[in-house]
């Protein structure tokens, strides 16, 4: 029986989120700086060249943009989890007692008695302190835990995939109307 429950527990979309955000914003951004970059070249030149290299030139650029944004930004996240894990861990040692109770008091505002709050804190730390304060008072836990390989990686590869659309309409459409083409992808798409 816990063997399905472990299945099942992973199946659910929220264990993606974090990944699927960026992968998202990057494919929208691809989309859309990529068609804006091929339009202002292609209005002005009717020559296909310039307006290949330029939107070859932005979708890698803004990939590579993207990535290290997302690596950054989620790079930050991690130190501030880091920063707070830290945090509790001296707490724990420094006032167990008063962590305790910031422990059955968050499962107490959570709809527990305060009898069972406690006795719930107490088995809880007893068990793992720091997992207990790590998942309930600070509200990390792998599901939400900042992954800024991943992140960057997902943000990164969507945003070629997105920016992908307008660079082929650069190869294969007519030069002449080329920025409508691109308005229109650009428009569907987003």
């Amino acid at each position: 029986m816990e063997n399905e429950l472990d299945g099942y527990l992973d199946n659910h979309y929220i264990h993606k989120s974090n990944w699927l955000r960026a992968a998202v914003l990057g494919a929208n951004d691809g989309i859309l700086s990529t068609s804006s970059l091929a339009i202002g070249i292609a209005t002005a030149t009717d020559v296909r060249e310039p307006i290949i290299l330029a939107t070859l030139a932005g979708l890698v650029a803004g990939a590579l943009s993207m990535a290290a944004g997302e690596y950054v930004s989620v790079s930050s996240q991690t130190d501030v989890e880091k920063a707070d894990i830290e945090r509790e861990k001296q707490e724990l040692i420094e006032m167990p007692e008063l962590e305790l109770k910031r422990l059955a008091q968050i499962y107490e505002e959570r709809g527990l008695k305060k009898e069972t709050a406690l006795q719930v804190a107490k088995e809880l730390t007893s068990h793992d302190a720091l997992g207990a304060h790590i998942r309930d008072e600070l509200g990390i836990n792998e599901i939400s835990q900042a992954k800024p390989l991943q992140a960057a990686l997902a943000s990164g590869a969507s945003f070629t995939v997105g920016g992908a659309l307008p660079f082929l309409v650069t190869l294969f459409l007519p030069v002449n109307t080329m920025e409508y083409w691109l308005y229109a992808f650009g428009y569907c798409f987003f």
